[in-house]
């Protein structure tokens, strides 16, 4: 058996997906979780985080969130080897933009606490989502 230093090993330990398709990933992901967080802003003060309508907006989630996962394998030129992994980048990117927008901007989701951690919560979910989309569409 040959002896492989960790340098080595970290050396060649990339990303299966090259440097434009990482960026183009990123970028994808920040450019989603804006869109949904204003989207949101409006619609939090229709009540859409209250009784039925919290059931119907959540399980609306996951065939709306579909086509995004799609539109972004074709933005990025993503094999279906790739979906899953370069699509945890997008998310990491948008779930790294939440965690900030809701400690120092939480403006961006709404007036009242109750909006703002409705807002919050559904970007969440929306991420755990799209994750779980793009893993199973993923292929190896």
């Amino acid at each position: 058996m040959a002896d492989v230093s960790n340098k080595e090993v970290v050396a060649n330990a990339r990303l299966p997906i090259t440097t434009q398709q990482t960026v183009l990933m990123v970028i994808i992901g920040v450019v989603l979780w804006f869109l949904a967080a204003n989207l949101l802003r409006y619609l939090g003060p229709l009540g859409i985080y209250e009784g039925g309508w919290r059931l119907f907006l959540y399980a609306a989630i996951i065939p709306g969130t579909y086509p995004f996962v799609v539109m972004t394998q074709k933005i990025a030129r993503l094999e279906r080897n790739q979906i899953g992994i370069a699509y945890s980048l997008a998310t990491a990117a948008a779930t790294l933009c939440d965690g900030i927008a809701l400690a120092w901007f939480p403006a961006l989701y709404g007036t009242l606490p109750e909006l703002v951690a409705g807002a919050g919560a559904v970007i969440l979910w929306g991420a755990g989502v799209g994750m779980v989309l793009a893993f199973v569409m993923n292929r190896a």
